[in-house]
């Protein structure tokens, strides 16, 4: 599983984790995340969200 950090604010989406509290559950898949949603903390697309190393 890979951590993906928002390039503009620094939120971060840990696939293992997923975002329930935003319906995307546990072990989904940055690719299975839809392109609709938005960084919780900023707003910016998943284009602005870049891997990082853990």
């Amino acid at each position: 599983m890979k951590v993906y950090m928002c390039a503009v604010c620094g939120f971060i989406y840990n696939e293992a984790e997923g975002q329930p509290e935003y319906g995307i559950p546990p072990g989904t898949l940055w690719a299975d995340v839809p392109e609709t949603w938005l960084c919780p903390e900023c707003s910016v697309s998943k284009a602005d969200f870049i891997v990082v190393d853990v």
